[in-house]
């Protein structure tokens, strides 16, 4: 989504301390909240709808299904009510995606009609989920726990995870990095920063890839004496929580003002008409860019653009306001890993350039 293709080599002690990761951050959850962990008592089942080509379909998804014998049930391409339909047919235990995707089940007007309640698990990661979305999973899926995590091809997946009590705590963090796993936040000219302070994301430890296939050069760029420089925006809270704010291309300039596009995004979520949203710049003469959003609406539901520039303006600074709301009909363009696309967003909006 951000460029020419690279091919990240993982290597087996890759993928196997993810999968012992995994496990780890699920039990460490229990121990936090002074219970005991406990093994299932049936064969969970997991539907699987990111592709295997991804390293959240292959190496988090079908690995990590596989070493606790789990059953997978995959889907071609990904749609909400074929989705629900197969957690009924199957019996399935958990689900997820991209915070979207979890979101598109919740709106869905076939839910009430299924029997859902084997699910125990909604899983996403992959772009920061809206606050509000823990609390509706639980109303939809009260059996269920939900969990939100951080990771990149680059990280094998797994790099934090935010789970159950955790995520209902911490809702806009990506959660605690694995015991295996350090992160520390850096500035641009290569200086840790501070707690609570925002720079670039940098991560070590053996999930880090070997490297960039056939590319000394972009491997030598992005991993420095074993850390990888992700090339995201984030911030670790005093609790050692994680909070990623943005993609570094992401991150819109206004007016020599740093305006992260996930913030308004946020604050867009969070009207009860909208159910996906992207924020681009605009460009601007003076300022350089401004803010603009491309939004979906519920059907049936009708907002204007001043009711969501009011919306969001009740929320965040007025310099982050969008100038321009446009609405699409339709799910915005995403890529097969279900990230939007946001060259395509601005085609739309005739922004391209």
């Amino acid at each position: 989504t951000t460029g020419n293709p690279k091919g990240a080599i993982n290597t087996h002690r890759n993928i196997c301390s993810n999968q012992i990761s995994g496990i780890y951050c699920r039990v460490r959850t229990e121990y936090r909240y002074g219970r005991e962990p406990e093994m299932p008592t049936e064969q969970m089942g997991q539907l699987i709808s990111a592709p295997l080509f991804h390293v959240t379909g292959s190496l988090a998804m079908l690995c990590g299904s596989t070493i606790t014998g789990s059953k997978i049930v995959f889907m071609y391409k990904w749609d909400a009510d074929d989705a629900i339909r197969l957690i009924e047919k199957e019996k399935l235990h958990s689900f997820g995606g991209v915070p979207s995707m979890p979101l598109q089940v919740l709106e869905s007007p076939i839910l009430a009609q299924h029997d859902t309640s084997t699910i125990r698990a909604v899983l996403f990661g992959g772009a920061p989920p809206a606050p509000q979305l823990a609390r509706r999973v639980k109303e939809a899926f009260p059996n269920s726990s939900s969990s939100n995590g951080y990771g990149l091809t680059e990280t094998s997946a797994l790099t934090t995870v935010c789970v159950a009590e955790d995520y209902l705590t911490h809702p806009e963090s990506a959660g605690m990095p694995a015991a295996v796993c350090d992160i520390k936040i850096m500035s641009d000219d290569e200086n840790q920063m501070p707690t609570g302070e925002i720079g670039e994301i940098w991560v070590k430890g053996p999930q880090v890839i070997k490297g960039y296939w056939n590319n000394p050069e972009a491997t030598a760029k992005a991993i420095t004496d074993g850390w990888l420089h992700t090339g995201d925006l984030g911030y670790l809270d005093q609790e050692g929580f994680l909070f990623v704010v943005d993609r570094a291309k992401d991150m819109l300039l206004r007016g020599g003002e740093n305006i992260y596009c996930i913030e308004v995004e946020s604050a867009l979520y969070d009207h009860p008409a909208v159910i996906d949203a992207a924020v681009v710049g605009i460009p601007h003469p003076v300022l350089g860019e401004e803010v603009g959003a491309l939004v979906q609406i519920r059907p049936g539901d009708t907002v204007t653009e001043k009711d969501l520039q009011d919306h969001v303006a009740a929320q965040i600074a007025a310099f982050k306001v969008p100038i321009r709301i446009d609405q699409y009909p339709e799910p915005l363009p995403r890529n097969a890993n279900g990230k939007i696309m946001k060259p395509e967003v601005k085609k739309i909006m005739g922004l391209a350039e």
